[in-house]
């Protein structure tokens, strides 16, 4: 028997987003954000409070988002609880060093091994961040030998909303679009 547990934002898994921006001095800030997903082939939506995040993107009108993995769990978490408008060295102090993205007007973290380079579209009802990837960046160490990014190199985290747990995926169970064959 299923048991009613209300309104509440649980989808699993939940990717662990860091959205890196420029402040108005060129200095580099992140954030840990865990409500965001894919909308289409090349948009993303994340929802964000007010934070000194937020502010740059109005300014920038750009972002983007590194997807928090297993290796940097604890600054990933870290630049989630400290806030830049308080803590000045907040990502020297997450051991993050940032590079300025090609394509957009914002700071890419080179320690995380994949970014969304991200341009702002709208915001809708006050806090929903719309956005278009206009670049994927991938460490060549989390890559196959096609050249795609591969779960069996990357280790991303998820977020359990439900008992704010933080764990990694598992292993590989089937082939997307080709195992569902055998049900016709």
């Amino acid at each position: 028997m299923k048991k009613n547990l209300g309104v509440a934002p649980l989808v699993f898994p939940q990717p662990v987003l860091i959205i890196a921006t420029y402040d108005e001095n060129k200095k580099a800030n992140a954030m840990n954000a865990a409500w965001g997903g894919i909308v289409g082939k090349d948009k993303i939506i994340i929802n964000l409070s007010a934070h000194k995040t937020t502010d740059n993107i109005m300014k920038r009108k750009a972002f983007t988002i590194s997807i928090g993995d297993k290796e940097h769990m604890l600054s990933c978490d870290y630049v989630g609880i400290v806030s830049a408008n308080n803590e000045p060295d907040k990502m020297e102090k997450a051991g993050f060093t940032t590079t300025k993205s090609k394509y957009v007007d914002a700071p890419v973290i080179n320690e995380l091994p994949m970014a969304l380079e991200c341009e702002l579209l709208n915001i809708i009802e006050g806090d929903m961040y719309l956005a278009r990837i206009v670049n994927v960046l991938a460490d060549e160490s989390i890559l196959s030998n096609e050249g795609k990014i591969t779960l069996n190199k990357f280790s991303p985290i998820t977020y359990d909303t439900s008992e704010s747990g933080y764990y990694t995926l598992g292993k590989r169970i089937g082939t997307a679009f080709k195992d569902g064959e055998r049900l016709k």
